[in-house]
């Protein structure tokens, strides 16, 4: 059975901790007193049902709300986990925001919103932060059924320019009467770097009219900061917001600058200012991710003998929590601080880990699939950096959640490239590389791709590119609804000239890396783009287990049986299925991570019916194994296709499809029907939202249980 972390935030971002590193990376316990227990009237935070309380609260108030609100983040991230890094540097933001605007009547949209929790205490659900019985009553990301004050469900980026422009839009159209006033959009922590914000800063110049966009400048994306924008950037911090180029100025955009991001009267006067602005205006906050962030699981200005008790301070700390820290205006955002980004503790300012915080439950833990599936690939690809000096690793901004450790990033050099949040560019500047002969490998999770699919259909597939697309966390999970991964196989195989592979073990995983990579002009190279579909959690399961595939314990035979063969001659055959039982009446076709269900499914058929059946390893999905397929028409009264993906649009109806157009109308031996009925297993097409990976396999019948008893119902 398959797991997942149902915490309702990104895990597709989540970083775990290694074994060797817990000794450092254990991080202390944060006793209960200091969070403000909720309907406590000492604390602030319990007093907070709405953005009009925070209003009401006197000016001297809003410090210790932070310092409240940090404590309560810092105390959540040890427990249940989350976005912690970037909520940390917008809590005194957050709090100006709700002082100064009238939300829900000004809508503020919160980009990716992974920034929004502070936003979520602050309208009503304080409570899911601060006790931990109610933790599972938020998403990690804006959602409107949640909240009249959250405008979009968002999980990815890039876009609140966008939807902020429409907001204004349709309020300039219709006037007074719809109920819309300022339109804010806050964007940052390296969402800036996507491309459709720009295009979204384009419009908004043009269009003009009311339209604050809040520029969250923490010097950091999910990893560094790449590109040649952050130089601008850097300038303007420098010079207090003066410095030329401007590149929102260059858009025609009014512009302000407040260096003190963490000082939340600083802020509020800032926001005072630019509230019913009658024009678009940028204003560019510098904040600390992390801030507050001690490093050491303490609430930053709580001494050792005073933890309990967030009264208490630091004098070497701001008034609202935030520690003093050398570790900013970095000259390489690639090194950060020089710690060891994807796995040392979080801390304040750039470091990579901060981005996602596991809970302190999972410390210590074994790699999860991304991590331990992307580390070996980067170890197989490494090697031949210096022999293909066109080989090059490309990551549009998440690269520690994949396996692409910091460590690996420096030994690659040129080999390896961030391009920021920019899927979209990512993939046409991989069709590029391979064009020009070289060899580009693009990985990330495979609901990020989704906001390349124009580039996979023109820039890479249209053009035969070499590329080859490494697509993690693809599959049914626990995730949110906006991070599933459900729908990668019917995007991915329906488009033309895509080969799209599902590996089932960790040797063939690599040998299908070394087939998509091969030179070009290799003996049975593809002449084509290889989207990989990296193995998940039932697979990595199995070969931790191999008890969990009780029919081949993971000892595949390296190449199909002879008579399936139909691509190819004695070289590589990547497109013909593996049959690695055989058996009658039943064969049972398991899709990548759906695979060890089939072959537990078989073992029960036999334990408890008496039922062999044939199990086959399709090893992808872009086409069909029609010598396979008709191999099943002797002996085989039904077929069922098991699919950890969309099942509508997906693999398993090509095979319904297969049989159905390709009827025959001749009987086997004793009069048997050689037209086999077609059973198809997947997901329903649906969005889910942290629903846990158990139940999802029980609405969707992917379970031994349910597999068999639809088998024996048709005998």
């Amino acid at each position: 059975m398959r797991n997942a972390s149902g915490n309702g935030f990104d895990s597709s971002d989540s970083f775990a901790v290694s074994g060797a590193a817990e000794g450092t990376a254990r991080l202390h316990d944060i006793p209960p007193s200091i969070t403000p227990s909720h309907g406590d009237d000492s604390h602030l935070l319990s007093r907070i049902a709405s953005p009009a309380d925070v209003k009401a609260l006197a000016p001297n108030e809003l410090a210790e709300l932070c310092r409240e609100i940090r404590a309560t983040l810092l105390a959540y991230g040890h427990r249940h986990g989350g976005h912690i890094g970037s909520n940390l540097g917008m809590v005194e933001a957050t709090v100006a925001l709700h002082r100064v605007f009238d939300s829900p009547r000004d809508r503020i949209v919160f980009d990716v919103s992974h920034q929004s929790y502070v936003h979520k205490m602050l309208t009503g659900r304080a409570g899911a932060y601060m006790d931990p019985d109610r933790f599972g009553e938020v998403t990690g990301f804006t959602n409107p059924d949640e909240s009249e004050h959250d405008q979009f469900v968002l999980g990815h980026t890039g876009t609140s320019i966008s939807l902020a422009c429409g907001l204004a839009k349709t309020r300039d159209m219709e006037g007074p009467g719809s109920g819309i006033g300022n339109v804010v959009a806050v964007i940052g922590d390296g969402s800036l770097s996507s491309g459709v914000a720009f295009e979204g800063l384009n419009n908004a110049a043009e269009q003009g009219g009311n339209l604050i966009i809040v520029f969250n400048d923490n010097e950091m994306s999910i990893a560094g900061d790449f590109g040649g924008m952050y130089g601008p950037l850097a300038r303007l911090r420098a010079s207090g917001g003066t410095a030329q180029p401007n590149l929102f100025n260059a858009f025609g955009l009014d512009y302000r600058y407040v260096e003190s991001g963490n000082d939340v009267a600083a802020l509020v006067s800032a926001f005072e200012e630019v509230r019913g602005i009658d024009h678009p205006v940028v204003v560019h906050i510098h904040t600390l991710k992390g801030a507050g962030y001690d490093g050491a699981g303490h609430v930053a200005g709580a001494s050792s003998a005073s933890v309990g008790n967030v009264h208490e301070l630091d004098p070497a700390v701001s008034d609202t929590g935030v520690r003093p820290t050398s570790n900013v205006l970095h000259s390489e955002p690639w090194h950060s601080d020089h710690c060891n980004l994807s796995d040392h503790e979080p801390h304040e300012g750039q470091c990579e880990a901060s981005h996602w915080q596991n809970p302190d439950s999972a410390i210590g833990k074994a790699d999860n699939p991304r991590k331990h599936y992307g580390k070996m690939a980067m170890a197989a690809l490494e090697p031949r950096f210096a022999d293909e000096p066109g080989l090059v690793v490309i990551s549009p901004a998440t690269p520690g959640s994949n396996g692409i450790t910091h460590e690996f990033r420096e030994r690659a050099g040129s080999h390896y490239v961030d391009t920021g949040i920019t899927e979209s560019h990512a993939v046409a500047y991989a069709a590029g590389i391979a064009r020009a002969g070289g060899t580009p490998v693009v990985a990330t999770t495979a609901s990020f791709f989704q906001r390349a699919y124009d580039q996979f259909f023109q820039e890479m597939s249209l053009n035969r590119s070499r590329v080859t697309v490494l697509d993690f966390l693809g599959g049914v999970s626990a995730s949110d609804n906006t991070h599933s991964g459900a729908y990668d196989v019917a995007m991915f195989a329906n488009i033309p000239g895509v080969t799209m592979l599902a590996p089932t073990s960790a040797d063939e995983y690599l040998a299908d890396l070394a087939w998509a990579t091969a030179p070009s002009g290799a003996t049975h190279a593809p002449d084509g783009p290889v989207v990989i579909r990296v193995p998940g959690e039932p697979l990595l399961s199995a070969e931790r287990d191999p008890s969990l595939l009780p029919l081949t314990g993971g000892r595949f035979a390296a190449h199909p049986r002879p008579a399936a063969r139909s691509h190819g001659d004695d070289g590589y055959r990547m497109l013909d299925w593996r049959v690695n039982q055989a058996g009658s009446a039943v064969a049972l076709i398991g899709l990548g991570n759906a695979y060890p269900l089939a072959e537990q499914t078989a073992a029960t058929l036999c334990a408890d019916h008496g039922i062999t059946a044939t199990v086959i390893d399709p090893r992808q999905c872009s086409s069909l194994d029609c010598a396979t397929l008709e191999s099943l028409r002797d002996g085989h009264t039904l077929v069922v296709t098991l699919e950890d993906g969309q099942r509508e649009g997906g693999w398993g109806e090509k095979v319904t499809a297969y049989y159905a157009n390709h009827h025959v109308s001749e009987c086997g031996a004793a009069g048997h029907d050689r037209n086999p009925r077609v059973l198809n297993f997947g997901a329903d097409k649906e969005f889910t939202d942290r629903v846990p990976l158990d139940a999802l396999d029980e609405r969707y019948g992917l379970t031994v249980h349910q597999v068999v008893e639809a088998v024996t119902r048709c005998f």
